[in-house]
Order: structure tokens, then sequence, then C-alpha cells
């Protein structure tokens, strides 16, 4: 399982991690625990299949967000331990 972390900017409210989580989910059909979050200005999500990061670009950028990078790493599962802080 791969953790990948997505820069976006853009977001301003709820709605907009709301919306920036959907595109995701459409984007990377195996995408689980999707989360945006505003003020950290990134998506965070885990998948076996990385798409590539062209996809992730172009689905982000038609949602009128702006892609700002991308990063994969080995995910990191502990029993009773959130990836998600």
């Amino acid at each position: 399982m791969q953790k990948v972390t997505v820069k976006v900017d853009g977001m301003m409210c709820g709605m907009c991690e709301a919306h920036i989580q959907d595109t995701i989910r459409n984007t990377v059909p195996d995408a689980a625990k999707v989360k945006a979050d505003r003020k950290k200005k990134t998506a965070v999500f885990l998948t076996d299949n990385v798409p590539e990061e062209k996809v992730i670009r172009r689905a982000i950028n038609k949602t009128g967000y702006t892609y700002v990078g991308m990063s994969v790493e080995e995910a990191q599962e502990k029993k009773g331990f959130s990836l998600f802080h």
C-alpha cells in the first residue's frame, strides 16, 4: 500500500476539500482514506495502484484548483496508529 500526497492550491473551505476528495475517488478507483486539508494545501490517500502524475494533475486542474505536486511513499500502518494526524 502506498501513501500518496498531492499538493493542491485554491482550497478555501470544507466544500473545496470535499470536491478534491471526490475528484481523487473518481480518478483513483481504489483510493482509500482520502483526506483533503485546505490549511495544509494537501490531499492524502492510500492506494495499491499509484496513478500517473499527469492523470492526477489533469483531474485536479480540471476542477479549477491548482495541482502543485505529488509525492509517494510506502504506507506505514501500525495497529492503533492512524496515518492521518
